[in-house]
């Protein structure tokens, strides 16, 4: 039974899932965090290989999960207000001239959806098993015996895919844990869940107070726009809202991530779907990066940096060669706000979208995002321990703590320049008064998303 489902997972791993380097003109490759995987664009200025006298001792992988469904009651409500609205406009629509991207509401039934919300999909499956093959193939010596992920199903299942990939057989005799079995007062995974002040409920984020609210300032700005194009296409008898050309959009990411041709895609101008990707930035810099009151977000990923430092300083004295753990975009971006890694100058705001921008999910957190730590030494290229991040397979510089041209060169880093560089973080201990005055029970309230 296992040998045959990992032989049918074999076959459909063959089939084309194939990720372009140059994609940036493709709006479809730009949906903010609900990006279809993508690998990052490359940074020209840097070495894309370590030089040859490198070797690298230890890898840490956080790795989100796969393409999944709608998240949280508000993008599904969203999506069947727009199902209603065009089912209760069907005979207008029927005797109406509509521009060809358009017709899919005539034929059938017209547009119908059924997603499945919160869960992986077919997609996300075979993302994170070919994720997995693929590691494998890139670091064949290295090897755990244990995985580790968030309690969130999807996430455990995503966990499951990559062994598949990565282990074939031997994943039987792999421990796949969630992060209750890990002692400690706080996860590096998910670290909002001892963050009392925090609510982790994405949607209601519409009717809560605080920063969150540039997300929605912006889609107030952005939309009446788009549903007056539309309406203006569509006969009378058919009046869309802001809501269902909102539902419009999610629908175009929720079809593609589900494996199918969105022909809602097809209805937006790239300027429009660019928008969009706007707000998923803002709604996520707002939740766990540069705009959180009180630095919640990055305090939060000062756990992550500070297990990283620590598992590569081999503080314990029993770190291993490789970590495998599996979680949330909100994981990678505290994380990578914490070491000031995307922040933008001045900050992002809902009052103008700036395209030239540093945080920008579609490149760091799509769906199965891959957050790969190298540490590594040289004979002669570099100087004691070094650390490297590869980001989406493309090395993400290390700008914050490079302090040679060999460094710039490669994107990288000395582990002591890395620690220096992080003193954010590793000032922080969890229950001290910055983790109370950014987490504690009386902290603002904020709303993320996985």
């Amino acid at each position: 039974m296992f040998i045959q489902g990992i032989l049918n997972w074999l076959t459909l791993a063959s089939l084309t899932f194939i990720s372009h380097k140059h994609e940036d003109e493709d709006p479809l490759k730009r949906l903010g965090n609900l990006t279809p995987y993508r690998v990052a664009p490359a940074s020209h200025k840097v070495k894309a290989e370590l030089p040859d006298d490198c070797s690298i001792d230890r890898v840490m992988l956080m790795h989100r999960h796969g393409s999944r469904g709608p998240a949280g009651a508000q993008e599904m409500d969203l999506i069947n207000s727009l199902v209603q609205t065009l089912r209760n406009g069907r005979d207008a629509l029927q005797d109406a001239y509509l521009p060809e991207n358009l017709r899919f509401l005539q034929t059938g039934k017209g547009y119908e959806s059924h997603l499945d919300p919160e869960n992986l999909t077919i997609i996300g499956r075979q993302q994170l098993f070919n994720h997995g093959v693929e590691f494998g193939l890139k670091y064949p010596n290295f090897t755990t015996e244990t995985l580790l992920s968030s309690t969130t199903q999807r996430v455990i299942d995503s966990m499951y895919f990559f062994a598949q990939g990565r282990f074939g057989r031997e994943v039987e005799d792999k421990d796949f844990l969630t992060v209750d079995d890990i002692p400690g007062p706080v996860s590096w995974i998910t670290p909002w869940t001892s963050c009392p002040g925090i609510d982790w409920h994405y949607a209601s984020k519409a009717s809560k107070p605080g920063l969150i609210l540039v997300g929605n300032e912006w889609s107030n700005a952005y939309l009446p726009d788009i549903t007056k194009r539309l309406n203006d296409l569509l006969p009378y008898g058919v009046s869309l809202t802001d809501d269902d050309t909102h539902g419009a959009l999610y629908a175009c990411t929720y079809d593609i991530a589900a494996g199918e041709e969105s022909p809602w895609c097809d209805v937006f101008y790239a300027d429009e779907l660019a928008d969009f990707e706007y707000e998923m930035d803002l709604i996520m810099v707002a939740s766990v990066g540069y705009l959180v009151p009180n630095d919640a977000g990055r305090v939060m990923g000062s756990v992550f940096v500070n297990e990283l430092i620590n598992r590569f300083s081999n503080t314990s004295g029993e770190a291993q060669s490789l970590y495998l753990e599996f979680g949330h975009d909100a994981t990678i971006m505290a994380a990578m706000a914490a070491m000031d890694l995307n922040r933008d100058e001045p900050p992002l705001s809902s009052e103008e979208l700036r395209q030239h921008r540093r945080f920008r999910t579609s490149y760091q957190t799509p769906f199965a995002a891959q957050m790969i730590w190298e540490s590594f030494t040289c004979k002669e290229s570099f100087d004691g321990p070094q650390i490297r991040l590869v980001l989406n397979e493309e090395t993400y510089p290390l700008r914050t703590c490079a302090e040679t041209k060999q460094d710039r060169r490669f994107g990288t880093c000395s582990l002591d320049a890395f620690k220096r560089a992080n003193q954010f973080s590793t000032d922080i201990e969890f229950g001290d008064d910055t983790w109370q005055a950014a987490c504690g029970a009386h902290s603002e309230v904020l709303n993320v998303q996985g």
